[in-house]
């Protein structure tokens, strides 16, 4: 694996001019198109766009579930592009966190083992007690013992939180954390990113909703898979409209 040291140490993750393209010929589609970014250390930064944007493209390239065509993705600082098949499944269990939608959880396991499983596939015998602090701090204290299906929604995307933040990763990737959770539910979720964030935690999402994204620290616009704006600070109201326009 060739890897490459960059200086700006307060970058958990920077894309250097990377691409993807699904098909080929006259049927081709460049999902994501010669993007340049990086999203700093210990920032949350919501990805946002019309339907076929490629948001989704940018976080699994970034995160190193799918291979650009062109370019660099760099995570702290190392050079993944052109690690190999086994280097990258050692990255995605011991440096990099994933919360998706569909929570992912494996139903015959509980609470407890759910959030246990990447280290036991990283090769590393869990503390119980790593595992039981990691279920506490996002409020499951009292639900180890308990199975996917004898929890809420919001519950088990809590576990999943705790599943991806238990090998302590150097940066997490959430693609529509919310998107299956009630108001409430969603809330808590965001509530409990916002303190990860605040403790230092790098964080990219993608999400549709502009009052998620309005509780990252910057929200990044993509349109036909380039970046055209980028917002800080801004009120749902405010991303509701630039996406808006983006979607006319």
């Amino acid at each position: 694996m060739t890897t490459t040291t960059v200086t700006v140490t307060a970058t958990a993750v920077a894309l250097r001019g990377i691409s993807r393209t699904y098909g080929r010929g006259a049927a081709a589609v460049r999902a994501v198109d010669d993007v340049t970014i990086d999203f700093p250390r210990g920032g949350w930064t919501a990805v946002m766009g019309p339907s076929g944007s490629g948001k989704s493209t940018l976080l699994h390239c970034a995160a190193g579930l799918e291979r650009v065509d062109a370019g660099q993705v760099l995570i702290a600082g190392t050079d993944i592009t052109a690690a190999g098949d086994r280097e990258l499944t050692a990255l995605r269990r011991t440096r990099v966190g994933f919360v998706f939608q569909g929570f992912n959880l494996i139903g015959s396991l509980t609470a407890e083992q759910n959030v246990a499983l990447p280290l036991r596939l990283a090769g590393r015998r869990p503390s119980r007690s790593v595992v039981r602090d990691t279920l506490a701090a996002v409020g499951l204290a009292d639900r180890a013992q308990h199975r996917p299906r004898e929890l809420s929604g919001g519950q088990q995307q809590r576990v999943a939180i705790a599943r991806a933040m238990v090998t302590r990763p150097e940066v997490l990737f959430a693609d529509e954390p919310t998107g299956a959770l009630d108001s409430t539910a969603a809330r808590s979720a965001l509530n409990l990113l916002r303190a990860m964030a605040d403790g230092g935690q790098s964080i990219v999402m993608v999400t549709h909703d502009p009052v998620a994204a309005a509780r990252a620290d910057a929200v990044v616009f993509l349109r036909d898979g380039r970046i055209v704006d980028r917002l800080v600070g801004a009120g749902p109201r405010a991303v509701a409209d630039r996406l808006a326009t983006l979607e006319q």
